[in-house]
């Protein structure tokens, strides 16, 4: 798999969480690791940072619940608009988190 289609299996998974479900850096990561020989939470968060804004980027976040970095407040309004439940700024990861059905 090329870096580019690598992009293109990231923000598609992205897009598919539900609305109201959250996953974490490292959870794409590895969703995506069979196919792509990568697993790599920071460069999955590269490839939000560059490419994100056309998804619902607000939707992933850190293995711990933090919020996309510079975004904390914008993410945590969309997400409380989903329902995501949350403690403080925190995502609560094992009530919101979200896996794709395996392939």
């Amino acid at each position: 798999m090329t870096p580019q289609e690598y992009v293109e299996e990231v923000l598609a998974l992205v897009e598919s969480i539900p609305a109201g479900r959250v996953m974490s850096y490292g959870a794409v990561a590895d969703a995506l690791a069979d196919r792509s020989g990568r697993n790599s939470p920071r460069q999955v968060g590269r490839i939000m940072a560059l490419h994100g804004g056309g998804v619902p980027w607000h939707r992933v976040c850190s293995g711990g619940g933090r919020l996309p970095p510079g975004h904390e407040a914008r993410a945590k309004a969309l997400l409380l608009a989903e329902g995501v439940p949350m403690r403080g700024d925190r995502v609560l990861m094992a009530t919101a988190g979200w896996m794709p059905p395996t392939r």
